[in-house]
């Protein structure tokens, strides 16, 4: 349920009602605990850091003042009884408990895993370099099917010999229709246009971004094969446009079709040119695009790398919302751009998660999870028996995966050992028992032993990171500890209260009868309203209704009509009023069926009907309230029975202390 995202702390302020006993501070030698509660310690951190908390979000001072300290102590204290009780009934035992505690560890403990640092790194870089554009030229030399070691090699040369053609003078556009494997290049002499960070696989990405101007890479290796690549101009990304377009197509295979086109496109030009064209009418007309035509040529918004280059650069040479551009040839045919809008590229905030989800998709997750791995072997004492390793993977690598463990056995390796992680030695056996509650994809390559080994190191790594962050760092165990015990404070409020409170029928009638002071109706009043809001209608409501009371077909008529004529010349309400406190009715002499009232500036013509004497509510008629009050009383019902379950000592000296700290 929602209840459950919210801070233990929170959800303790939202239901705890201040209690009206006295708490007795007994000095107690419990050491550094700031209070026991049924014996059990509770550390004055907890305190500390859930106060400060609450502060850092709300208050603008620094500090808290000596009653706000004991409210919130005794809040505190509130709290830790209802936690204690819920762990004395075993609610964290539960399965629902396990599963929605395990699902907040997972989510709670991610800003302190060594893999978000290394991906915040990656998503900063990726944004700084979202703020420039890169235009580069490329000749891509692709490797031939099942390529030997020997094959690469002469791609590899083959490479840095046209590499150092163009560093002679040689031209990489023209050179690219002759050499490169790029099937694009016969129409672009490769060049790719602009583009900027994450367009581009890794390797490419990394390798333009370090290029000036006018300089060529080294071959750059990436799935597709070798590349050398010149970045021709490097400029601050413009962010994005929005256009709307004229599209004339032609057959590029036919001469006599692309000149007719380009002529086409050259008239309507001129057209657009004079001061009575409509541009939505040109282009509902003559464009040639049926996906926009009928709504003006409007295109969606787009970036640097995402149109044809020559597309792309019409629309960003365009810098005033209207202006319009000459015709250009692209290989759809011929268009005319007319600008929109324009925007800069986002900010961080807002491109995170995009930017996040676009890195985890490509190799630099690999390259992460790689990283990661080499940080937390060398920080957690990874140690990895080569020489068992290097037999294991000849022996088991050819087995299936469902023959793995038998043939373990088999051959007797159960007891082999794979590595020791923080002194722990980890055998064949662990690696079997983690494969037989594992899933994985029939697709992949590699042997058997290598694939799932390797699975194996990074889930141990994993599990032996959070428990180093489990143990050692104190935020998080704060945090685990508000969330462990804001589960269980809610499991016990459903139980004990919220939901027994809904439920229980009889207790609420029971409740209802002995406090039946509480659901008293005032004096209340049959009437009909009538704000009006339309001062100069004021008298056409008037002739309906004066000379009227309370009547329900009048109001149904008087409703219908000015519904259906003037539905913003009045505002209505009708029905039993508590008429004593009520802002308008208050003011009315109850002796009269009609009369008119002036209330914050507003006119109201009222009818009033059978007036109705003070006297207890029917119990149908106080159900929410009663159950609400219910609610509360067994809440505070609850907490007494547990100051008597569990008796409170605090110990007065680390009381002061918490005090003091809270105000450093």
């Amino acid at each position: 349920m929602n209840h459950r995202t919210v801070s233990a702390f929170v959800v303790t302020l939202q239901i705890a009602f201040l209690l009206n006993f006295p708490l007795s501070t007994i000095a107690q030698s419990t050491g550094d605990a700031l209070l026991t509660v049924g014996g059990k310690p509770v550390d004055k951190d907890e305190l500390v850091y859930l106060i400060s908390k609450g502060k850092s979000t709300g208050a603008q001072s620094p500090g808290i003042s000596r009653e706000e300290f004991e409210e919130n102590l005794e809040l505190f204290i509130n709290y830790k009884l209802k936690v204690r009780e819920a762990e004395a009934l075993g609610l964290e035992k539960t399965e629902e408990f396990s599963r929605e505690f395990s699902s907040f560890k997972e989510t709670l403990i991610r800003p302190y895993l060594i893999k978000n640092s290394l991906e915040e790194g990656e998503l900063r870089k990726a944004y700084s370099r979202m703020q420039e554009v890169v235009r580069a030229s490329h000749i891509l030399f692709q490797f031939p099917p099942n390529a030997s070691t020997e094959d690469s090699l002469i791609v590899l040369k083959m490479a840095l010999k046209v590499k150092g053609e163009i560093e002679n003078g040689g031209d990489i556009n023209e050179l690219a229709v002759q050499y490169s494997d790029d099937p694009s290049a016969k129409i672009n002499k490769g060049d790719l246009g602009y583009f900027t960070g994450l367009q581009m696989v890794q390797p490419f990405e990394d390798a333009a971004y370090t290029l000036q101007a006018g300089q060529v890479s080294d071959p750059v290796l990436t799935n597709f094969g070798y590349h050398i690549i010149k970045v021709q101009d490097r400029q601050p990304n413009p962010g994005q446009v929005r256009v709307s377009h004229i599209l004339v197509r032609f057959d590029a295979e036919n001469p006599t079709q692309e000149e007719n086109a380009r002529r086409k496109i050259s008239d309507i030009y001129a057209e657009i040119q004079k001061e009575s064209t409509v541009w939505e009418d040109i282009v509902k007309t003559y464009s040639e695009d049926p996906a926009t035509n009928q709504r003006g040529g409007l295109l969606p918004w787009f970036g640097v790398g995402s149109m044809i280059p020559e597309f792309e650069m019409g629309a960003f040479s365009l810098t005033e919302i209207g202006e319009v551009s000459p015709p250009l040839k692209t290989q759809y045919g011929y268009h005319i751009l007319r600008l929109e809008e324009k925007k800069p590229i986002a900010p961080f905030e807002e491109m995170e998660e995009n930017i996040r989800s676009r890195i985890l998709r490509d190799s630099r997750s690999g390259m992460i999870q790689s990283q990661v791995v080499a940080i937390q072997k060398a920080r957690y004492g990874y140690q990895e028996d080569e020489s068992s390793v290097s037999r294991l993977a000849q022996i088991l690598n050819p087995v299936e995966k469902t023959s793995f463990a038998s043939e373990v056995t088999s051959q007797s390796l159960d007891k082999a050992p794979l590595f020791t992680l923080q002194g722990k030695t980890y055998l064949v056996s662990d690696l079997t028992t983690y494969m037989d509650g594992e899933e994985i994809s029939s697709k992949h390559t590699g042997g058997t032993f290598d694939l799932w080994f390797d699975r194996f190191v990074a889930k141990m790594l994993a599990q032996t990171e959070e428990k180093d962050i489990e143990s050692n760092n104190k935020e998080y165990q704060m945090l685990l500890k508000e969330y462990h015990d804001g589960i269980l404070l809610f499991s016990l409020m459903n139980q004990e209260v919220w939901e027994k409170g809904i439920a229980d029928s009889l207790g609420q009638a029971e409740f209802y009868r002995k406090n039946l002071d509480r659901y008293q109706w005032k004096n209340r009043i049959e009437a009909f309203l009538v704000k009006v809001l339309d001062p100069s209608q004021a008298e056409n409501a008037r002739k309906k209704l004066q000379g009227n009371g309370y009547n329900q077909t009048l109001i149904e008529g008087f409703e219908a009509d000015y519904q259906a004529n003037s539905p913003l010349a009045y505002q209505t309400e009708w029905g039993v009023f508590e008429y004593p406190d009520h802002p308008v009715l208050s003011k009315i002499d109850t002796q009269l069926s009609y009369q008119e009232i002036q209330s914050d500036g507003s006119l109201y013509l009222v009818l009033t009907g059978q007036k109705i004497p003070a006297g207890p509510r029917k119990f149908e008629e106080s159900r929410g309230l009663v159950i609400r009050d219910y609610q509360e009383y067994l809440d505070l019902s609850l907490t007494e029975s547990l100051k008597s379950k569990y008796p409170i000592q605090i110990n007065p000296q680390v009381k002061e202390e918490t005090f003091l700290a809270l105000n450093q």
